[in-house]
């Protein structure tokens, strides 16, 4: 696979039905190994061991409802309260982080309404703060440890 800017951690490789899987620490399963996959599972991982997040407040593949479409995030980090608070899209390391990245997950917070937004191909990462009085977001130069949410 592909080398990240990211942390290394102890990556659990398997294989179903001829195909890599890659083990989910948050879904407690093995997955089907994409290149996305590849940074979610990197950035979970830098996430919790990293930055201090709590393992039991993120969640992977999470599905939205908006009217009748069914969209999913790849990763929300929610806050104490099961509020969402921080959501993480990914990107293949092939695939440069454009506007319609940032579009895509604007879709989602139209209806979370969260904090953070966090955009991330493993190879760069990119997170905002919501200014929701002021209508806009603020760049971060890093993405903030847990005890500074």
């Amino acid at each position: 696979m592909y080398r990240l800017n990211l942390p290394q951690y102890e990556i659990k490789i398997g294989e179903k039905d001829g195909k890599r899987t890659i083990f989910d620490f948050l879904r407690r399963k093995y997955v089907a190994l994409t290149p996305e996959e590849w940074v979610r599972q990197h950035f979970v991982h830098y996430l919790v061991e990293h930055k201090g997040y709590p393992k039991g407040l993120l969640g992977n593949e999470i599905e939205i409802l908006a009217g009748p479409k069914h969209l999913r995030c790849d990763s929300i980090l929610y806050n104490k309260v099961a509020q969402p608070q921080m959501i993480i899209e990914y990107k293949a390391p092939t695939i440069k982080i454009q506007q319609k990245t940032f579009d895509q997950i604007s879709v989602y917070n139209l209806l979370l309404k969260v904090d953070y937004l966090v955009v991330s191909n493993g190879l760069e990462h990119y997170c905002c703060k919501m200014d929701y009085d002021h209508q806009k977001y603020l760049f971060l130069k890093d993405i903030p440890d847990y005890e500074n949410l």
